[in-house]
């Protein structure tokens, strides 16, 4: 069994994910010492750790521990089914969705901590090799101290927010000593605050900008020193339940959003669907991303293997139809007669078909995020959306997530296999992100007011975007459903009161970031995982999906995988289980 040891072989094929160019080397063989001691080879050092951010294995194995976090941030929540062909399809996955059976053998959970740990590990060999060398012998030294550091810190916040009690090392430490390490030697709040440290430390080394989309910038550094530190702003207590909520590091999140709203440069898109069109990788909303391509010299492309699966059947793709809105996140984009979002209520009837769709208001990002029966896919012309796209829709139900593929006419798809694989980048941070981060941490210091613009500027841009046209449209305002979207008005159509905005600030994030791989996280920073997926999400769903009968989210327990059996044995028993695993 693979273990942590094994990430300190240094993985030097470099099967990028990258388009840019800086990414587009092709494999060499292996390296020597003495290559990897140059300017060339420090930079081939560099280009894998950046590699590693489409997931260290680099082909189809990818979609077995997703870089996405499909599986983990959404599937995991209630905004998304698995999907597939049924609940034995990939079963590892079917256990985390309803939460049963998820054991610390589970081999899929040792895959994915030893994949984030070779992540680390070749972050801390190009470190290593640039404190070896001047300035004068690698010029760009510090720039890519820079990236180094940022790229390893993103590596230990998933490795956080996935396991929780995690081995934490730098560059500095002897391999040889890696074994010595305690999972428990810091805790939650320590590990997230050297991981916010690592990003301060790197935002002093980069630039502003860089001459090559898809590296890291001094703003995408303090972006994600603001979402570490607003992770840790929710004190946890041992049993991973919510403390407290930190006024001090809210402050502090308040202060780095400021920073980057009014020095970054960044924008939103004018039109939501945007964020599904590979032409506009790398925009002004894009802060930090990876980067995936296709005819760049590589077999099939350096696609984003980590949704191989996800594409729908039908005639347009022909995929695997892993990864499915679920009822609950379609029935969240309805909206009140003001065009509010409805977060006490939305949950209380169906929006399944068309007809459903335009007797009630929904939010246009509906029909942008989710693939519906009767309803236009995207600029796909042959036919509507219909059952027919769906591979298990007596398990699954029949809708498809829209927000991740491009439309299938598009230049930038591949034809074939692998089934909707495309150039369309990951976003791992975008401007609408730290908006809402902004707004939730005025909300959360007693500013309620301040936030209302923010979280508007999300909204407004649902509202202007273009909207789905009905199927057989006889006008260019013949919708597909009755949109309505509009902004909140204080005093004017709702009540603004502390309640109330952080349930909308809440629900924004669940509307505008669904099936982007966050949802689940959020609910266990908020600490209210148990009542959403127990009461909100599960009750209701065990009506219309049989598999959820046993589903049960186990409050102290779920919030984190458990610690992978093989890392333990191979600790000698060292590092210790998390709470509720046996």
């Amino acid at each position: 069994m693979r273990n942590i040891l094994l990430a300190l072989v240094l993985l030097l094929c470099i099967t990028s994910s990258c388009k840019k160019d800086f990414l587009d080397s092709k494999p060499k063989g292996k390296l020597s010492d003495a290559l990897l001691n140059t300017p060339d080879g420090i930079e081939a050092l560099c280009i894998s750790a950046y590699s590693a951010l489409a997931g260290p294995e680099g082909s189809d194995g990818t979609f077995l521990s997703p870089t996405t976090n499909w599986i983990y941030g959404d599937v995991r929540a209630e905004t998304a089914y698995k999907g597939g062909g049924g609940i034995g399809d990939l079963s590892e996955y079917h256990a985390f969705e309803t939460f049963t059976g998820v054991f610390a053998t589970n081999g899929l959970l040792d895959r994915k901590w030893f994949n984030l740990y070779s992540s680390v590990q070749r972050a801390n060999s190009a470190i290593r090799n640039l404190n070896a060398v001047t300035e004068a012998q690698v010029p760009l030294k510090n720039i890519r101290l820079g990236e180094m550091r940022f790229l390893r810190a993103h590596y230990f916040f998933e490795l956080s927010r996935l396991y929780n009690r995690i081995p934490y090392f730098d560059e500095n430490v002897a391999i040889t000593d890696y074994v010595k390490i305690s999972n428990t030697q810091f805790t939650r709040d320590q590990i997230l605050e050297k991981i916010a440290s690592e990003f301060e430390a790197a935002a002093q080394l980069l630039p502003v900008t860089q001459p090559q989309p898809g590296r890291a910038t001094k703003y995408a550094a303090i972006a994600y020193q603001a979402k570490v530190t607003l992770y840790r702003a929710y004190k946890q207590n041992d049993d991973n339940t919510l403390a407290s909520v930190d006024q001090g590091l809210l402050n502090k999140v308040e202060s780095l959003t400021a920073e980057v709203v009014n020095n970054g440069g960044y924008s939103l898109l004018d039109d939501f669907q945007k964020l599904s069109q590979a032409e506009f990788d790398n925009s002004k909303e894009s802060i930090f991303a990876v980067q995936y391509s296709i005819s760049d010299g590589t077999a099939a492309g350096r696609i984003n293997w980590s949704n191989l699966l996800n594409a729908p059947r039908g005639p347009a793709y022909s995929g695997d139809g892993f990864f499915l809105p679920s009822q609950n996140l379609v029935n969240s984009y309805k909206t009140d007669a003001n065009g509010l979002a409805m977060p006490d209520a939305y949950n209380t009837g169906n929006v399944m078909t068309v007809s459903d769709g335009l007797a009630t208001n929904v939010d246009p990002r509906l029909d942008f995020t989710v693939g519906r029966p009767g309803v236009r896919w995207k600029n796909f012309t042959a036919s509507v959306y219909g059952p027919d796209w769906s591979r298990e829709p007596a398990t699954y139900g029949y809708y498809s997530n829209k927000k991740a593929l491009v439309s299938p006419e598009s230049p930038f798809m591949v034809k074939g296999f692998p089934w909707g694989g495309s150039a369309l980048n990951f976003t791992i941070i975008r401007y609408a992100d730290v908006l809402l981060w902004r707004a939730e941490a005025l909300i959360e210091l007693g500013r309620p007011l301040e936030a209302v613009p923010l979280i508007n500027q999300v909204r407004t841009r649902a509202k202007n975007s273009k909207y789905v046209l009905a199927w057989n449209n006889v006008s260019s305002t013949d919708y597909a459903a009755k949109y309505m979207v509009n902004t909140y008005q204080p005093g004017v159509n709702c009540v603004w009161s502390a309640d109330y905005a952080r349930k909308a600030l809440r629900f924004e994030r669940k509307l505008e970031l669904a099936m982007e791989g966050e949802r689940f996280f959020d609910l266990v920073r908020w600490g209210i995982a148990e009542p959403v997926l127990n009461q909100e999400y599960m009750a209701k769903e065990k009506l219309l999906r049989t598999y959820y009968q046993n589903a049960k989210f186990t409050k102290g327990k779920d919030e984190y995988f458990p610690i992978p059996q093989p890392q333990i044995n191979f600790s000698g028993g060292l590092y210790k289980q998390n709470p509720g695993y046996l």
